[in-house]
């Protein structure tokens, strides 16, 4: 008579022999097995009603994304301060739309990467104007420098966060975006 407990009650912090970690990251939720299909299972297609289809990431997790992944996010996220260095503030929303055209259907960090940065570049450039509106009058000019300095420092502090983030492998949501692209 064996000694060692079935596979179903194995220590799941533990990969298993030979094995590479669960596509969801980490390994999978205790009481199912590593690299096999619940019971019952057909072998494609499960889908428990009201779950995600069998294999996706669970409640919390972000789904596996490759080096060349993360670094083309990471590019996204760092592309407006690019363009903000190489068009003089004009044209820096633009960087992150070239990133999406261009690598969109790479996966979803790459895709939601490049369609934040540009979300969020295009709401730092309607500041920017409103700061070059306020700049005419001379009553509005410390609204126009506060707009210009605050819109700069959110989009240096929050372009480096996103590619903080991408670079793990996270989705990173820039707050106060205009919803263009997803």
């Amino acid at each position: 008579m064996s000694t060692t407990p079935p596979d179903d009650f194995r220590d799941q912090s533990q990969p298993p022999s030979g094995g590479q970690p669960w596509q969801g990251g980490g390994y999978p939720p205790q009481g199912q097995p590593y690299g096999e299909q619940p019971y019952g299972a057909p072998q494609y297609g499960y889908q428990a009603p009201g779950q995600q289809p069998y294999g996706y990431p669970h409640h919390g997790q972000q789904p596996y994304a490759s080096s060349d992944d993360r670094t083309i996010a990471v590019l996204a996220h760092l592309s407006p301060l690019i363009g903000l260095v190489l068009t003089a503030t004009l044209l820096s929303f633009l960087a992150p739309l070239v990133v999406w055209f261009i690598w969109r259907d790479r996966g979803p960090l790459v895709r939601n990467a490049a369609a934040s940065a540009f979300n969020f570049n295009v709401t730092v450039w309607v500041a920017n104007i409103a700061a070059i509106i306020c700049a005419f009058t001379i009553f509005l000019l410390p609204v126009a420098i506060f707009l210009w300095v605050g819109a700069f420092v959110a989009q240096l502090v929050l372009s480096i966060k996103g590619a903080i983030a991408a670079n793990r492998g996270e989705v990173y949501r820039y707050p106060f975006q205009v919803p263009i692209l997803h």
